[in-house]
């Protein structure tokens, strides 16, 4: 099986994440389960159904997570010189040429990704373009949503 990449901060937020739901939600599961099920008739109880979705779900959540955590190759990118290269783990500042905009994103890894405040996937079309590429390149990204310019402008080990 091969290495799954994750940050040294992305491991330490997933096992915050398992943490919290091996010990906190798993057992607040089993309590609404056990209370659901002193009403009665299981076979009409929308609140033991539904008690017992939720707790599939989070054993699937827990179960992946171990897996990733198991399989983890961890990088601390802080330990990587900076060449200007971008790698995993990397805070990039790019320049949309078409929006005439910087954006900054880090590269982590899928478990720990966060779109909306700049970390993105190393499997996104955007990441994929990035890695490997120096300050200054001037990259064109194919994505589902269209084709993106950007200029790198920086790259930090942070």
């Amino acid at each position: 099986m091969s290495r799954i990449p994750l940050t040294k901060d992305g491991e330490i937020l997933l096992k915050e994440k398992l943490s919290n739901l091996k010990f906190v939600e798993r057992p607040q599961i089993s309590q609404a389960i056990a209370e659901a099920r002193a009403h009665g008739d299981l076979k009409e109880n929308a609140e033991y159904h539904a008690a017992k979705e939720l707790q599939g779900l989070v054993e699937a959540k827990i179960s992946e997570m171990e897996n990733t955590l198991a399989n983890a190759q961890v990088i601390d990118v802080k330990e990587i010189p900076e060449t200007g290269r971008v790698v995993f783990g990397s805070t990039v500042k790019v320049y949309d040429v078409d929006k005439e905009k910087e954006i900054t994103y880090k590269i982590v890894g899928n478990l720990e990704s966060d779109p909306e405040n700049g970390e993105i996937s190393i499997d996104t079309p955007i990441a994929k373009c990035m890695v490997g590429k120096f300050v200054d390149d001037e990259i064109d990204i194919q994505t589902p949503s269209g084709n993106l310019r950007y200029e790198i402008l920086e790259v930090k080990h942070i």
